[in-house]
C-alpha cells in the first residue's frame, strides 16, 4: 500500500501542540470515557441480573472493576511496546509520548492486590483485616495465581522505569497466563488446559489490540504535523496487525463461548442468563469497533488524506474502552449454565 500526503505548506489545524481549549477538550472527554468504563462493573451486575433467577456473589460489582482496571492496565504497556517498536523504526531519533506504562502498573498492581485480598478472604469482601490470611494464599491455586498477578505488575512497573522497558513483556505474560489460569480451574467441566490456552491468546491480543492503538494515537499527534507521511506509514503498520488481531480475538472469544454454551443453548442463555447478556452486549460493542476499524482502514487507503483515519481510530479506541469494562464484568458474574 502506498501512502502519499502533502509535506509542504501550513500545517493542518490541530497539528501542533493543543491549545489550552483542545487539552481541556480531551481531559474531559477522558474523565468521560473512564466513568462511563467504571459504571459499566458497577452497575452492569444488577441489570445483567435482572430477570434471570440468578444470584451475584456478594462484591460482585468491585471483584468487576477491580478486574477491568487489571486488564486496562495489561493493554497500555503491551500496546506502548507493541507498536513503539514500529515507531522507532519509522524515525528512529524522532520523539515519541511519555510512557504511561509505569502508571498502569501501578494501576495494575492496586488492582491485583485488591483481587489478592478478595481470595484471601475467601473469595469474598473482607470487611476488616482479621477476614484476610494473606498467609494461605500460598497454600492453594487460587491464592498463588494471585500472588503472580501482584508480583507480575510490580516487576513491570520496575522494569518501565528501567533502560530496558521492552523486558516487562515477560513479567506481564506471566500476568496474562496467571488470569488464563484463573479462569479455568482444574475442576472445570472441560479441559482446563484447552480454555486456559484460549483465554491467554484471547487475553493477549485483546490487550495488543486496544493498547497499541490508543499509543499509535498518541504518536500521531506529535508527529502529524511536521511528518505526516510516517505518521501514516505508522497507522497503516497498525492496521494490518490489528487485522489479524481481531481474526484471534474473535475465533478464541466464539470458541470459549461455545466451550460455556453449547450451540444448541446458546440463544436462549444469551438473552435469560446474566452471562449471556454481558456477552451478547460485549460482541455488540466488538462488532462496533469492528466496522470503526474497517472504516478506518478504507480511509487510510482512498482519502487524500490519509491521517483522516485517526477520525474513527479515535471512536474505536473508546468503544474498546468499554469493551475491557464489558470483560470486567463478565469475569464477575456467575458461570452460564452447562446443559447437556
Amino acid at each position: 500500500m502506498t501512502l502519499t500526503t502533502r509535506t509542504s505548506g501550513p500545517a493542518a489545524a490541530g497539528d501542533g501542540p493543543p491549545s489550552g481549549r483542545a487539552a481541556a477538550r480531551r481531559s474531559v472527554a477522558l474523565l468521560v470515557l473512564v466513568t462511563a468504563g467504571a459504571l459499566v462493573p458497577l452497575l452492569g451486575p444488577s441489570a445483567a441480573l435482572h430477570g434471570s433467577g440468578e444470584a451475584a456473589a456478594p462484591g460482585t460489582p468491585g471483584v468487576g472493576l477491580l478486574r477491568a482496571v487489571l486488564f486496562a492496565a495489561l493493554c497500555v504497556p503491551l500496546g506502548e511496546v507493541f507498536t513503539g517498536r514500529s515507531a522507532r523504526r519509522l524515525r528512529p531519533r524522532a520523539a515519541l509520548p511519555r510512557p504511561w506504562s509505569a502508571t498502569a502498573a501501578a494501576a495494575g498492581f492496586l488492582a491485583s492486590l485488591g483481587l489478592a485480598f478478595v481470595v484471601a478472604a475467601g473469595n469474598r469482601v473482607p470487611r476488616g483485616w482479621g477476614d484476610v490470611d494473606l498467609g494461605g494464599l500460598q497454600g492453594h491455586r487460587e491464592g498463588l495465581l494471585a500472588l503472580v498477578e501482584v508480583n507480575g505488575f510490580l516487576v513491570a512497573g520496575l522494569l518501565a522505569l528501567s533502560r530496558r522497558p521492552a523486558a516487562q513483556l515477560w513479567p506481564l505474560g506471566a500476568v496474562v497466563v496467571a488470569e488464563a489460569l484463573r479462569a479455568h480451574p482444574a475442576w472445570d467441566y472441560h479441559d482446563p488446559a484447552t480454555g486456559a490456552v484460549l483465554t491467554a491468546v484471547h487475553l493477549a491480543c485483546g490487550a495488543l489490540w486496544a493498547g497499541g492503538l490508543l499509543h499509535v494515537l498518541r504518536v500521531l499527534r506529535l508527529w502529524r504535523g511536521e511528518a505526516p507521511a510516517e505518521a501514516a506509514a505508522l497507522l497503516g503498520r497498525y492496521a494490518r496487525a490489528a487485522a489479524a488481531l481481531l481474526a484471534a480475538v474473535a475465533a478464541t472469544g466464539v470458541t470459549s463461548a461455545l466451550r460455556r454454551m453449547p450451540p444448541g443453548t446458546v440463544l436462549e442463555q444469551l438473552a435469560t442468563t446474566a452471562y449471556g447478556r454481558t456477552l451478547l452486549a460485549k460482541v455488540v460493542l466488538v462488532a462496533a469497533v469492528a466496522a470503526l476499524a474497517l472504516w478506518a482502514r478504507l480511509r487510510l487507503r482512498r482519502a487524500p488524506d490519509p491521517l483522516t483515519a485517526c477520525v474513527p481510530a479515535r471512536a474505536e479506541v473508546a468503544l474498546l474502552g468499554l469493551v475491557v469494562a464489558a470483560s470486567g464484568l463478565l469475569t464477575a458474574l456467575p458461570l452460564p449454565i452447562r446443559w447437556r
